[in-house]
């Protein structure tokens, strides 16, 4: 086994490490096991140094549409239609726990499957769940091999890329740092295929717009993630108190290199905690509806009090009573995001209203507020010089 020095790694007990489908497949689409071996190596050692592992996993529908290819040799060109997409995922995602499987087994190691859907962290009850069987295998000292389950995800109702299913799963499981291990060394202030002399940013201590217009798209037919779905990946798991680094996946035996302080771009964690529930709003992806508000709502929830519908301006989308939805403020900003009381039709009927008119509109048992304080996450940035 290669020697993985303590190094920078080290500071991080509890570690998400997310792979992508061209790291782990070839260029014909089938498993890289040299690359993977190497891999498997490096997270045997850190786990034998008492870290606790998991790894999102992308490569499922790439193996498994390779896997058709005497059947269906269609299947190897081009964008998948859905259908195709899942069922190649329920093929390839056999291959691909069995490889981890194998793999993790020759260093004494148990690999454990978690399939999620979006409803798994965004549902309060799921998203519990979910967090207490993945603790109950730490404890155990096993490995969650987690992807998302292509097989029932529609195009509507999915995470849409690892990237940010991996910080999710770094803010539910209150992980102290989240490796994406991509096919660059880090973010870039500008596109390296178009400057080469490019910098390559080591630390990003803020998630700014300028940050934002540095990041590019999706680079194969085989990943729907790009470096945006990386910056929000970002955000989602810095918010939530995790660091989080981009670093090259390309050579065998990347986290040692990491370790040993090789590129990459390191993103601060917030050093603001929140409490559990506030941190699972704030991590939300499903955002159904939007709740904009006049500047009396805004001076209110800067001295911290709860929504009332007084200060509704516009409901936008198609929501229903605890959902998550943003709150828009009076210079179309975003200032944050909280769990509704009432669903997007009775929400439009009371906009500007007030406690009483709500009454005679809805009859005695309303809810006094639209988001109480206690399910409002907002960001203070744009609380600031408004």
């Amino acid at each position: 086994m290669s020697d993985l020095v303590p190094g920078k790694l080290a500071q991080y007990r509890r570690i998400v490490v997310k792979i992508g489908s061209s790291l782990l497949t070839t260029g014909e689409s089938e498993l890289n096991r040299p690359w993977l071996s190497s891999l498997v190596e490096d997270l045997a050692r850190l786990a034998k140094d008492g870290h606790q592992l998991m790894v999102v996993s992308s490569g499922a529908i790439a193996l498994g549409r390779r896997s058709m290819q005497s059947t269906r040799p269609e299947l190897l060109e081009g964008l998948l239609r859905l259908n195709q997409s899942q069922a190649a995922a329920s093929i390839g995602q056999i291959l691909l726990s069995s490889a981890y499987d194998q793999l993790l087994s020759e260093y004494g190691l148990k690999a454990a499957q978690i399939l999620l859907t979006i409803g798994d962290t965004e549902i309060r009850r799921q998203y519990l769940n979910a967090k207490a069987t993945i603790g109950t295998l730490l404890k155990w000292s096993a490995i969650p091999i987690i992807n998302e389950n292509d097989t029932v995800a529609t195009d509507v109702i999915r995470y849409g890329d690892n990237d940010r299913l991996a910080a999710r799963v770094a803010s539910m499981m209150d992980a102290d740092l989240l490796i994406l291990l991509s096919d660059v060394e880090g973010l870039y202030a500008e596109p390296p295929d178009v400057n080469p002399d490019a910098e390559l940013l080591a630390e990003v201590s803020d998630i700014t717009p300028e940050i934002l217009a540095m990041a590019g798209d999706a680079a194969s037919i085989h990943s729907r993630g790009g470096m945006k779905t990386k910056i929000e990946a970002a955000r989602i798991a810095t918010e939530a108190g995790s660091a989080m680094v981009i670093a090259s996946g390309r050579e065998l035996h990347s986290l040692r290199r990491l370790d040993q302080n090789g590129p990459g771009t390191w993103f601060t964690a917030n050093p603001a905690t929140r409490n559990a529930k506030k941190q699972w709003i704030a991590g939300g992806l499903h955002l159904p509806g939007k709740i904009s508000i006049d500047n009396g709502a805004f001076l209110a929830l800067e001295s911290g009090n709860s929504l009332l519908a007084a200060g509704i301006t516009k409901v936008s989308g198609d929501f229903e009573r605890g959902d998550s939805v943003e709150v828009i403020g009076p210079n179309g900003h975003v200032l944050g995001r909280g769990l509704i009381e009432y669903d997007s039709a009775e929400a439009r009927l009371i906009v500007g209203l007030k406690t009483a008119e709500i009454m005679q509109r809805l009859g005695p048992n309303i809810r006094a507020a639209l988001i109480r304080r206690e399910n409002l996450v907002l960001k203070v940035e744009n609380l600031i010089g408004f």
